[in-house]
């Protein structure tokens, strides 16, 4: 098994930038909100987090970021956004969006403190992110204001908005990834099936990562499909960081 989704020129691209723009897209479609100036809570700071809290900062909103891992949480500070825990970040959020892959994200301790109009998303997993039993069980009413887009009011008459039934936004309320960034994904498919041919008895029963040199060769064909060229090496340099002197 050749473990793909541990690609370079997968989880870098495909994840970061393909995740980031059709998760914004799903949400745009389905609120028509403006995200300008708006608080919004990016839970997860991995390469599909950051890449959502990219476009939103280049988009005018004010990114706060909740992570569970230290070292992520502070590449996030040092990015320039504020983190906090889900716990303070529900009380000043106007926007939630999940990234995590984990469940009970987004719970009903959080959605009690939401302020009245709060957006909830989910990016990351299955429907279990926000945990939308515990917005059922708090609410004393719902109703579908648009397509994808579920109003829950509380017993003190704040509204909750729940984005795709808690699925993933990005495919229910979009249409997914662009093509443009999904292809090397897919290149990456196919050449690992092909290296499973050509090494057809050779291969131990194990997981495999994608081998550097396909990763090289899928992003120098994206390369060359947009029109980019970039150095080579000389002969000397190569030396010179193959030797330890």
């Amino acid at each position: 098994m050749i473990a793909v989704n541990n690609a370079l020129t997968k989880y870098l691209f495909d994840n970061r930038y393909g995740t980031g723009q059709s998760t914004v897209d799903g949400i745009l479609r389905a609120t028509n909100a403006l995200l300008a100036g708006k608080r919004v809570v990016v839970a997860g700071y991995g390469w599909v987090g950051r890449g959502i809290a990219m476009r939103l900062r280049g988009m005018g909103a004010r990114v706060i970021v909740t992570e569970v891992d230290p070292i992520r949480a502070l590449e996030a500070v040092m990015d320039g956004f504020d983190v906090m825990p889900m716990s303070e970040a529900a009380e000043v959020g106007e926007i939630f969006i999940t990234a995590t892959g984990d469940r009970d994200v987004i719970t009903k301790e959080h959605m009690l403190k939401m302020r009245d109009g709060a957006i909830l998303a989910n990016a990351g997993h299955f429907n279990v992110e926000v945990s939308v039993s515990d917005l059922e069980s708090i609410a004393v009413s719902k109703r579908t204001v648009r397509p994808n887009v579920v109003e829950y009011r509380l017993p003190d008459g704040r509204r909750l908005y729940l984005l795709a039934e808690g699925r993933l936004v990005n495919l229910v309320a979009a249409e997914g990834h662009p093509s443009e960034v999904m292809d090397m994904s897919f290149a990456n498919q196919a050449l690992s099936v092909l290296y499973h041919v050509q090494n057809r008895g050779r291969l131990a029963p194990k997981v495999y990562d994608v081998p550097r040199e396909q990763d090289e060769l899928v992003a120098r064909l994206k390369l060359e499909t947009m029109g980019v060229r970039i150095d080579e090496l000389t002969p000397a340099q190569r030396e010179y960081l193959r030797s330890w002197r």
